[in-house]
């Protein structure tokens, strides 16, 4: 899902259909079916003729459970996961979670071609567009092809959309990696000796049910801390 599909399903309450929604999500209609059975999907908006309405939030929550089983979760876990959710999130914080909960995922570098990637990216891209991510470095000419981190090419897609140069998203995401390392040291200190009279079984279990746990703290401390940072920012400029 990338944020033009986003903003097209909200954008003036554009919805879609079902049929549209599981093209657009890459899955059948039948699993998003069975997805709004178990509650992992809010219900659509019911329409004239009973025809059901979505919308950029059930894109995202689709990219969001696709992302989750990708990193091993069972659909039980999934629904705990997305219960602790709170229930008014934006199509923009659900894609949040995404980027957070693929980041827990080792680098995947694939080779595609110019027509595979924009399939992958969830539109045609330009020429420019395809630059401006090797400059992110999330592409890479290679042939008649390019090598693609897997992992890193949906949120390089949204970023396309943000009034930043490639420059500022580069440096941005430098800082970003050098901070959550530094805070990912800290954690592993805590929890190897948290864990150091464990069994290596137990470590690996406890590990598995930490991971959603850290992801939602993360996240949430991390909006937190920028939303203070650009209340301040802004009171700072309002006061001059």
């Amino acid at each position: 899902m990338t944020t033009s599909d986003t903003e097209a399903a909200e954008a003036g309450g554009q919805t879609l259909t079902i049929d549209e929604l599981a093209a657009r999500a890459g899955v059948t209609v039948r699993t998003v079916r069975f997805y709004g059975t178990r509650g992992l999907l809010p219900p659509p908006v019911i329409g004239p003729r009973r025809v059901g309405h979505y919308d950029g939030e059930h894109l995202a929550r689709l990219a969001l459970i696709e992302e989750l089983q990708h990193q091993g979760m069972t659909l039980a876990a999934i629904e705990r996961y997305l219960g602790q959710l709170p229930s008014d999130l934006s199509a923009h914080d659900l894609a949040l979670h995404r980027a957070v909960v693929a980041s827990w995922a080792p680098r995947t570098v694939e080779r595609v071609t110019r027509d595979e990637l924009g399939r992958r990216a969830g539109r045609p891209l330009t020429d420019e567009e395809v630059d401006r991510l090797g400059a992110m470095d999330i592409v890479v000419p290679d042939g008649d092809g390019y090598r693609v981190d897997a992992g890193l090419l949906r949120l390089g897609v949204e970023l396309l959309d943000l009034p930043f140069s490639p420059e500022t998203v580069l440096a941005a995401r430098t800082a970003l990696l050098e901070h959550s390392r530094a805070a990912a040291r800290d954690l592993s200190r805590l929890l190897r000796d948290a864990v150091a009279e464990r069994d290596a079984r137990d470590v690996r279990s406890l590990s598995a049910h930490m991971r959603p746990l850290v992801v939602q703290a993360l996240l949430t401390t991390f909006q937190r801390s920028l939303r203070e940072e650009l209340r301040e920012w802004l009171d700072r400029e309002a006061g001059e």
